[in-house]
């Protein structure tokens, strides 16, 4: 299911797929301190890991917000990551030009959920040979994510994700509809981002909310409903953050959430 992720361990586990890492590439040393943690943790439960890390913050609330600390720079130190650890690196796109840039750096190429009905990106994303991550947007079913995928194909690459991550429930939150799993599979392996599901976008201040509370709560339903893999964002102190703290899981509960959810897809699969 995920053999084409360059570098993807533990194929054979039969576990979930964890995508893992900060919202954004805030520096070198954060990145090497997150991915190394990570890195031990999937090890030690046999779980395919991709790093992820934001290259570019494009998607703001206000002009003043943290969008990054410089293209090059930041893909740099997803390359380094990748190197250093041997293991597969994932960031977001949003712009057509940026694809085969940020292709030359990274494993797995993600379409952000605003921008995944954009048809000259999603080309651009699959001329790259690389495998995409489609967001399904807050604004789409799952069944209308078939013709994001088949834009993919039809350029020539049908090495793709699928990852929910929350649908707009009113002005200000965002809820989870665990039948979209199944019909999301239908299409391709699915991933739930559990994270980004528990933000609670618009808020007077121009600052996102979350609630980090319930991340546990997510994670354990979406294994057993059997997604395929779970997306977490998670920082050594998301209260300092520079974009998205409100929703991160704090970087010292990785390794005791993912013990639970081992054993709850180890149950699952057992029947």
């Amino acid at each position: 299911m995920f053999t084409p992720i360059k570098n993807l361990k533990h194929l054979g586990s039969n576990q979930f797929l964890l995508i893992a890492g900060p919202c954004a590439i805030e520096g070198e040393s954060m990145a090497m301190k997150i991915a190394e943690y990570l890195v031990a943790v999937s090890e030690k439960y046999q779980i395919p890991f991709v790093f992820k890390g934001s290259f570019k913050k494009a998607n703001r609330s206000r002009i003043d917000s943290f969008t990054g600390i410089g293209d090059e720079k930041a893909l740099s130190i997803l390359k380094k990551v990748g190197d250093t650890f041997e293991i597969p690196t994932i960031t977001d796109i949003h712009e057509s030009k940026e694809a085969a840039i940020a292709a030359s750096y990274v494993d797995v190429l993600q379409i952000p959920a605003f921008l995944v009905r954009q048809t000259d990106l999603l080309v651009a994303a699959a001329q790259t040979k690389k495998v995409i991550n489609l967001k399904k947007g807050q604004f789409m079913s799952p069944e209308s994510m078939q013709f994001a995928a088949q834009k993919l194909v039809d350029s020539g690459n049908s090495n793709f994700l699928l990852t929910d991550r929350g649908t707009q429930f009113g002005y200000t939150d965002l809820i989870v509809d665990f039948r979209g799993v199944s019909t999301l599979q239908k299409i391709g392996p699915t991933i739930l981002d559990i994270t980004h599901s528990l933000q609670q976008p618009n808020h007077s201040s121009g600052v996102t909310g979350g609630r980090p509370e319930k991340i546990e709560t997510l994670a354990r339903a979406a294994i057993a409903v059997g997604a395929d893999g779970l997306f977490i964002e998670t920082h050594p102190n998301p209260k300092e953050a520079k974009s998205d703290g409100a929703n991160m899981l704090s970087l010292d509960k990785v390794e005791p959430l993912l013990q639970r959810l081992v054993a709850i897809r180890n149950t699952i699969n057992s029947f």
